[in-house]
């Protein structure tokens, strides 16, 4: 069992956050910055930067990864889409030269934010669960009967690319009316803005939920819209899944609160008929911004968790 210097890492197109964690799931330190609009190296300047603040001279005992995907999990190589400065990126192979004494583990981001919910959140408890991520981009973790899905390449769960409008938007990925090309954080403001919202200052997430917040007509219908494809999405989900709870976390969605989750919660139960679907909880994360360093602490501090990797170092 690792000792109390867990160096967990949590890696996504909005933030790059990092953290120490105890075999309890307790973050005891840890820091986070915006995610650089640079190259791969510059990328990777920054997160050892960050990394060495929060160690401040210890030694981890292990090291545990999320980042966005797609990734090759047995290979520790990541090209998230929301990243652009990585593609092919050998992110396990450069975390190992640093740390070449402690194992070194990686998933999806999205799936670390779930194992952390599932450890230590709101999805304790429950044996088959689907973590969402609403935020620059949309990602799934799943877990079924107590274990990680992590499927062939370690991109199980990519719920953010099931359609839910054939006729929607272009995705990033190269689909049409995707999720996530619906309901991630700036393609819902896009459309806001297309729609004539005006914004006071900086036209993001935090804005166009305070402007709901007010009664902005464009900005409340821009939410539901959103909110909507992701009910559409669980409802899917969940009759393919027979889940017990969809937790989701993101700062869109938590910071939204009943301004999406009413429009999720409509629409999962329009979507929803079958007995064992609409028994499906869906609920806040409760672990707020610290769900995916406690999820990354999990892989190589919960063995259930740690089989999802493939890897023993």
């Amino acid at each position: 069992m690792p000792g109390d210097a867990v160096l967990a890492i949590d890696i996504g197109g909005t933030k790059l956050a990092v953290g120490l964690v105890n075999p309890n799931g307790v973050v005891t330190r840890s820091q986070r910055t915006a995610t650089p609009a640079t190259d791969g190296e510059g990328m990777w300047a920054t997160l050892c930067a960050l990394i060495d603040r929060v160690l401040a001279g210890a030694d981890p005992t292990a090291v545990g990864v999320g980042c966005g995907g797609p990734l090759r999990l047995a290979e520790g190589v990541v090209s998230p889409l929301n990243i652009s400065g990585w593609r092919e990126f050998p992110l396990v192979d450069r975390l190992r030269s640093r740390y070449p004494d402690v194992p070194v583990r990686i998933h999806n981001d999205a799936v670390t934010m779930a194992l952390g919910e599932h450890w230590r959140g709101a999805g304790r408890g429950t044996s088959s669960m689907l973590g969402v991520v609403v935020s620059t981009g949309i990602g799934g973790g799943l877990v079924i009967d107590d274990r990680v899905v992590s499927g062939r390449t370690g991109n199980a769960g990519h719920i953010g690319h099931v359609t839910v409008d054939p006729q929607g938007p272009d995705c990033a990925c190269g689909n049409r009316g995707c999720v996530e090309a619906l309901a991630r954080g700036p393609a819902v403001v896009a459309w806001a803005l297309e729609h004539g919202w005006v914004p006071v200052g900086e036209a993001d997430g935090a804005a166009l939920v305070g402007a709901a917040r007010d009664g902005d007509d464009v900005a409340v219908a821009a939410l539901r819209r959103a909110g909507e494809a992701l009910g559409i999405a669980f409802a899917a989900a969940s009759h393919l899944l027979e889940l017990d709870r969809v937790v989701v976390g993101g700062g869109l969605a938590l910071g939204g609160a009943e301004l999406i989750f009413g429009p999720i919660r409509d629409a999962f139960a329009a979507h929803a008929h079958m007995d064992f679907a609409a028994h499906c909880e869906i609920v806040p994360a409760a672990l707020g911004a610290e769900a995916g360093i406690v999820g990354a602490a999990a892989l190589v501090i919960e063995p259930r968790y740690a089989e999802a990797t493939g890897a023993d170092s």
